[in-house]
């Protein structure tokens, strides 16, 4: 590729300092001593093959075993072969429609792409010239944005909404437990503890010690619904629940369509993105039917006395349309919301102004939950962030969209 004098000056060296910079913006721990180091490397091993030269990179920059695709995306991007021959020809020579299906978008592919771009346009913007305009009976822009909804969203505005769903607030709830740690405040005494400290003294002088009960948050149980209807709103809500369950423990996600998916090992990974992809490969229904009946059912036989215990709270995201097995479907709400401590539906129709509950499927599972909230944009989670931190409030009781007849 290269030869090994030109490997540690000139053109070469100024791209090894570019790609540098790229990884950085990308989310990449790296600095003028990996670019130096990447340089040494390359001037050491003397540049053979493809391979030998992305190894030498990765053991460089790469320092998170998270960071290993987004290093691998940026690296075909930047250090792509030319083939100016190649090209020419293909674009010359006539296309067949494509039948096949479209490839899947590799986790850290989407960060990678941004950042090059970015590095690419990164020229000083130009002197706008300045115009007082009085704004004070003006919306603010964020407070727009906050409020529109995910689906209207272009693929930028979804780009900001994930950087803005990482500086959300999370929920700080805690629970008590039946476990104990010790207290230097009255009113509970600690026998054990009382009588260990009076041993170190033989008994000579006895001086109470006291103990209070451990708090923890909640269990946190999601289970997101991936059909048609709802998949441009729960990849996003991922992006939340991800945030959530790097911040606290004991956070399990089930995805449901026609069947029921354990994705929690999945979202315990580090990188957004690559958790979302590997989501997307564990899920074989994704953007397909749904069955909420069915899957409630076997969520409550198979999960919830595993992931159900010690107050736990379950926030299920669906729109609640099932046509068959209505019966069947409120049987198993009633029986996963006397199994939860709080059950909070998340329903994305709620961004309608007017919504009434005239479908079979929501009239037999509002009477089972105890919140009854929308998640279609910015607001919406941080208002549910803010409601897991407190109590319940009446403006999302489901009663409200209950018929009076059926309540009396």
């Amino acid at each position: 590729m290269v030869s090994d004098q030109a490997a540690g000056s000139g053109r070469f060296a100024d791209n090894l300092v570019y790609f540098s910079r790229v990884l950085r913006r990308a989310g990449l721990k790296t600095g003028p001593a990996a670019a130096a180091d990447a340089i040494a490397a390359v001037d050491a091993i003397g540049i053979g093959s493809r391979e030998e030269f992305h190894a030498a990179l990765s053991a460089v920059f790469v320092k998170r075993h998270e960071d290993q695709p987004v290093f691998d995306e940026a690296f075909e991007l930047f250090w792509r072969p030319r083939d100016l021959v190649g090209k020419m020809i293909a674009l010359m020579s006539p296309k067949a429609p494509a039948g096949r299906q479209r490839e899947k978008q590799r986790a850290g592919s989407t960060r990678a792409g941004e950042a090059l771009t970015a590095e690419q346009q990164g020229k000083p913007p130009k002197q706008e010239p300045q115009v007082e305009v009085d704004s004070r009976f003006t919306v603010s822009a964020n407070e727009v944005f906050k409020h529109t909804d995910f689906a209207q969203m272009t693929a930028a505005e979804l780009a900001r909404a994930r950087q803005e769903l990482k500086k959300l607030a999370l929920p700080l709830d805690k629970v008590a437990t039946r476990r104990f740690k010790s207290s230097h405040r009255p009113p509970i005494i600690d026998p054990r503890a009382t009588m260990r400290h009076a041993m170190r003294s033989g008994g000579d002088l006895i001086l109470p010690r006291f103990r209070q009960r451990k708090m923890m948050p909640p269990p946190l149980v999601i289970l997101a619904d991936i059909s048609g209807s709802m998949s441009q709103y729960t990849r996003i809500f991922l992006q939340f629940v991800h945030a959530l369950t790097e911040k606290r423990t004991r956070v399990h996600t089930f995805l449901f369509g026609t069947r029921l998916t354990n994705v929690t090992r999945e979202m315990r990974r580090r990188d957004p993105d690559e958790a979302i992809a590997l989501c997307s490969d564990a899920v074989r229904d994704w953007s397909g039917g749904t069955r909420i009946g069915s899957t409630l059912a076997e969520f409550n036989r198979l999960w919830s006395r595993r992931v159900l215990g010690q107050g736990a709270v379950v926030l299920l995201i669906t729109d609640g349309l099932e046509r068959e097995g209505v019966e069947e479907l409120e049987t198993e709400m009633d029986r996963l919301h006397r199994s939860c401590r709080r059950l909070i539906w998340l329903n994305p129709l709620l961004r309608f102004d007017g919504f009434e509950a005239k479908a079979r499927g929501v009239k037999a599972m509002l009477p089972h939950v105890d919140e009854f909230r929308a998640v279609h944009n910015l607001q919406s989670l941080a208002d549910l962030a803010s409601a897991l931190s407190a109590n319940m409030t009446n403006a999302a009781d489901p009663r409200r969209y209950l018929d009076i007849r059926r309540v009396a």
